[in-house]
Parts: C-alpha cells; sequence; structure tokens
C-alpha cells in the first residue's frame, strides 16, 4: 500500500511546494504559472484539448502500424538474405540517428502543403520504424543453435527455417520493439507537428504553439499535461499488451 502510495505523495509535495513557492515569491502568470491555475485552463479547455490529443494520437498509431509492416517485411526479407542485411542495416542507421526536424520540410514538401497530416505520419513513422526493425532483426539471430543444429540435419529449407524456428524466437524482441516505438511514434507526431503544422487535424502541438503565441503559460502546461498522461496511458497500455503476449509466448 505504502509503495502504490508513494509516488501520489511525492507529487502532491512537489505540487504543493510549486503552488506555494509561486504566490509566496509572486512570480508572474506569464512566466510559471502554479498549478491552481494550469488546472483551471485544463477544465476551461477540456474538450478542444481531448480533440487535439485524439488527433496528435491518432496519427501516431498510423504511424506506429505503417512502420511495424515495413519494418517487420523487411526483417522478414533479410532474415532470408543474410546479404540483404549487410545492406539495409547502415541505411536503417542513418535513418534513425537523422533528426526528424532536419528532413520536415522535405517530406512536408514531398506530401503537399495542404496535406499536412501526411507529412506527420511520415514523420512519425522514419522515428518508429528502427526500434521495430532492430527487434525484429535480432529476435531472428536469437534462435536456439540447437535447434539450428537440428534444423540443418533435417535440410529445412531458409523459408521453414524463418517460419518454424526463427519467427517463433523473435516474438519477446518484437513486442519490445513495438513498445518503445509506439512511444517514439508519439514524439515523433508531435515534433513532426510543429515542424509542419497540423492542418484541419489541430494536434498538442499546435494548441501549445497557439498558446505560446499568445503568452498563455497556463494553456501551454495543460496541454503538455494532456500530452504526458496519454503517453504514460500509451505506455502502460502496451506494457500490459507485452506481459499478455508473453505470457501466451511462453505458455504455448
Amino acid at each position: 500500500m505504502t509503495r502504490a502510495l508513494a509516488p501520489f505523495v511525492l507529487i502532491a509535495v512537489l505540487l504543493a511546494g510549486w503552488e506555494i513557492a509561486c504566490r509566496a515569491l509572486s512570480v508572474p502568470l506569464y512566466f510559471l504559472p502554479p498549478p491552481l491555475a494550469i488546472a483551471q485552463a485544463l477544465a476551461a479547455d477540456w474538450k478542444p484539448l481531448l480533440l487535439s490529443a485524439w488527433n496528435t494520437l491518432s496519427m501516431a498509431l498510423i504511424a506506429l502500424v505503417v512502420a511495424s509492416v515495413l519494418a517487420q517485411a523487411l526483417a522478414l526479407a533479410v532474415g532470408l538474405s543474410p546479404i540483404m542485411e549487410r545492406a539495409v542495416r547502415p541505411l536503417a542507421v542513418v535513418l534513425q540517428v537523422t533528426p526528424v526536424v532536419a528532413i520536415a520540410p522535405l517530406v512536408v514538401i514531398w506530401a503537399g502543403l495542404d496535406h499536412a497530416g501526411r507529412a506527420i505520419v511520415a514523420l512519425a513513422v522514419v522515428v518508429a520504424f528502427f526500434p521495430i526493425f532492430s527487434g525484429a532483426v535480432t529476435g531472428l539471430k536469437a534462435a536456439d543453435p540447437d535447434l539450428e543444429l537440428l534444423f540443418d540435419l533435417y535440410g529445412a529449407s531458409r523459408l521453414q527455417r524463418l517460419t518454424r524456428l526463427r519467427l517463433p524466437s523473435a516474438v519477446p524482441y518484437l513486442l519490445e520493439g513495438h513498445k518503445v516505438a509506439a512511444g517514439l511514434a508519439l514524439i515523433g507526431a508531435v515534433v513532426a507537428e510543429f515542424v509542419a503544422g497540423s492542418g484541419e487535424a489541430q494536434g498538442l502541438a499546435w494548441r501549445i504553439l497557439e498558446s505560446s503565441h499568445r503568452m498563455q503559460t497556463a494553456e501551454m502546461f495543460a496541454a503538455v499535461l494532456v500530452l504526458g498522461a496519454m503517453g504514460a496511458a500509451l505506455h502502460a497500455i502496451l506494457e500490459a499488451a507485452e506481459r499478455a503476449g508473453l505470457a501466451w509466448w511462453r505458455g504455448r
């Protein structure tokens, strides 16, 4: 019970200290609003904030699905051909380490200036691709060496070895890769919104930018709070899915 309450007690203490410090030091509202002002902004704008959160989350989820399909398909091709792995992996690493902000203007032009949503999804796909691809490739290599020898003994083909041995061994790595990629897809979508805009589908980044232009700091904090809560909820859901997936995999 104490362990469960400890994080909430700490958060309450920090918020109380924040509120008291802002009032005692007469900190300007535009510089650092107290928690009570942020709560009031959240209560006043909760409907548009939830709509913006859904816009951001939906684009992140679409990007995650697209990245998952592309990464797993490429990982399967790599699993069938070691030469393909040596050719593809350097390009995948370069794509991963390239900052999304650097390529965002190009993607916005290619997607069309009137289609900011496409650019956001594409940029989030770039961010989410590598964890799934890397996890899949690592998992495909993690098969039991003794079973590999057994498959050699029976003269299994590459396709049989891939589908009956390596794919089942890759399940834990795929689950972990998707959990990491989901968080990165959400981050990528938010960063892409800052660069590409949101078009008609105004996401949380658009709300933050709008509030910053108007010096509405409490509204900015409210949007960041919603974004953090959404990210934490998504992480918790994927952790539960990972535990369920691993339980099924171990008990099959």
